[in-house]
């Protein structure tokens, strides 16, 4: 691990790079929720952040940490879309080349949306493709810098600004985080939002939320060392799949999180339902499963003051429609 692990500092910092540039996005109550939990629970719908998901916040951040050599020369970035798009239009804002490699399988809605901000991709077969290793080779022949989409410093304090907005919220209301859940897959958003809380609120119990069968962060955090994924590809929740939880993010988040919990595909699809019925909001598979844990838990955590990141709304219009549609 060669970077310095993040702090609360450069959380700070991240974001006052961000300020005009991302959506401060709410914190949401809702009577329904509040009702079958048990709970008072805050969501913090990051669908509607700019490019519709959290991932914008930490690919400004390291683009906009760069110098100016390293911006003339580019970025590169692997995404199965939500980073791409992150990436794609920070580096359209700060007028930054982009290249991104992605699964071939990545929803269509975000392979367009990425081109639309004027990116190259380069797509590749998820199941037997390596895309660092093409990431790499793009390196090689351009000199881009390389955008990790979790185990980077400066994208770990971007996604952190997540964290620092439900902090700050909670306590100008009055109120402590007693259970904060985030969306996991390759970790960054959840360390960032657990170092932020953390400052705020240090008795927070944190959870990584995943897909069942992609559980590599509760296996590792269990385990005590970073174990990986047998599969890449066979969940809906396609935001989630990294293979294994970074090097740098592992660091901070064995010290900050209590426990991981997972959820099925179906899980999330009943959480994307609830919230476009109850919420009004339009969640994708992944972007869902914190939601899930919490409504599967049923009223565990009843008396709690809970928040729960809702971390993307990119989702194809068609999969979409018979998630919320299942019967038609």
């Amino acid at each position: 691990m060669s970077q310095t692990l993040p702090t609360f500092a450069d959380i700070a910092s991240a974001a006052e790079r961000l300020k005009g540039h991302a959506v401060r996005t709410p914190l949401i109550a809702n009577d329904v929720l509040d009702g079958l939990t048990g709970a008072q629970v805050f969501l913090k719908p990051e669908c509607l952040q700019k490019t519709g998901s959290f991932k914008f916040r930490g690919a400004f951040n390291a683009i906009s940490s760069l110098n100016e050599a390293q911006r003339a020369a580019g970025v590169v970035a692997c995404s199965s879309g939500n980073h791409a798009q992150g990436v794609a239009e920070a580096a359209r804002l700060l007028g930054v080349a982009a290249t991104i490699v992605m699964p071939s399988d990545a929803p269509a809605i975000k392979l367009e949306r990425t081109r639309r901000s004027g990116a190259t991709v380069v797509t590749y077969d998820r199941a037997s493709g390596d895309r660092d290793a093409i990431a790499a080779e793009i390196q090689d022949e351009t000199g881009a810098a390389f955008i990790h989409p979790y185990d980077n410093a400066q994208v770990i304090a971007g996604q952190g600004t997540c964290g620092l907005e439900i902090a700050e919220d909670l306590a100008a209301a009055g109120l402590t985080c007693d259970r904060l859940l985030v969306c996991t897959g390759g970790g960054g958003l959840t360390a960032g939002v657990a170092l932020a809380v953390h400052e705020q609120f240090a008795e927070a119990k944190i959870h990584t939320v995943e897909p069942a069968g992609f559980d590599d962060h509760r296996r590792s955090l269990e385990a005590g060392r970073r174990l990986a994924n047998e599969r890449l590809s066979g969940s809906a929740c396609d935001a989630l799949l990294a293979p294994k939880p970074g090097a740098i993010t592992f660091e901070i988040n064995r010290e900050h999180i209590d426990c991981g919990l997972v959820v099925s595909d179906e899980e999330a699809f009943a959480a994307m339902r609830f919230a476009f019925n109850e919420l009004k909001l339009v969640l994708e598979p992944g972007g869902a499963v914190a939601l899930a844990a919490l409504l599967a838990a049923g009223r565990r955590f009843a008396g709690e003051t809970i928040a729960c990141v809702l971390s993307g709304g990119n989702v194809d219009p068609g999969a979409y429609a018979r998630i919320i549609e299942p019967d038609l």
